[in-house]
């Protein structure tokens, strides 16, 4: 790790709690994995608003695999892209309960072989409910982590790879909360709020902004 990633890292735990706390509401293992299908492409808040009524109405892996396909959809409507989403938590209940006997796999191998589970939900659950060290990489990590230099990637999968070998492993669960944290109250993807940043001084963006400004 080099001294300037350590003090990024230092500021952060000097800012934000070390204590690891997951945004999508869930009970069971299989709650959150379906919770972080139906966050792809929408908010968290919104995806607790929408199981709070689903998780009551299909209170069972089971329910979900013999969920009819239209009216699973009407069911996760507002979380958008809900034609696939409703599909694929079909399938991936169905096989959960037919090849895993209801449990959710631990694996990154078994977890992406799920219907509609990628690299980003694996880790989630990996990071979770088995606190195996992951990095999730969602649009938040995705943003501040080229804002700040510790990637040039675009590609999710490249930029995991890439954070793997520059943070300490001990941070990989941590470093998520707290980026996602940071992006939410500081680091917007449009107007950030760069003049209140305490990383202000490592952020590569603002520096260009400054270089530009000076120009003018």
């Amino acid at each position: 790790m080099t001294k300037r990633t350590k003090e990024i890292l230092d500021l952060l735990d000097g800012q934000y709690t070390r204590e690891y706390k997951c945004y999508l509401n869930h009970e069971t293992p299989w709650q959150l994995l379906i919770a972080t299908m139906l966050s792809a492409q929408c908010t968290d808040a919104r995806v607790n608003i929408v199981t709070k009524d689903l998780f009551r109405k299909y209170d069972s892996l089971e329910k979900f695999a013999q969920a009819d396909l239209k009216e699973l959809e009407q069911d996760i409507k507002p979380t958008g892209f809900y034609h696939n989403k409703a599909k694929n938590i079909i399938a991936c209940a169905r096989r959960l309960v037919e090849e895993y006997n209801g449990e959710v796999p631990e694996s990154l191998e078994d977890l992406t072989s799920l219907a509609g589970v990628g690299r980003k939900t694996a880790n989630v659950i990996r990071g979770n409910i088995y606190h195996e060290p992951s990095i999730v990489v969602d649009t938040h990590v995705k943003r501040i982590s080229r804002r700040l230099g510790l990637t040039k990637e675009s590609d999710p999968e490249k930029i995991e790879m890439e954070l793997m070998k520059v943070l300490p492993k001990d941070h990989w669960i941590l470093y998520n909360i707290q980026i996602i944290t940071f992006g939410r109250q500081i680091c917007f993807a449009r107007s950030p709020r760069c003049e209140d940043c305490f990383l202000q001084y490592y952020c590569v963006e603002y520096k260009e902004k400054q270089k530009k400004a000076k120009k003018k």
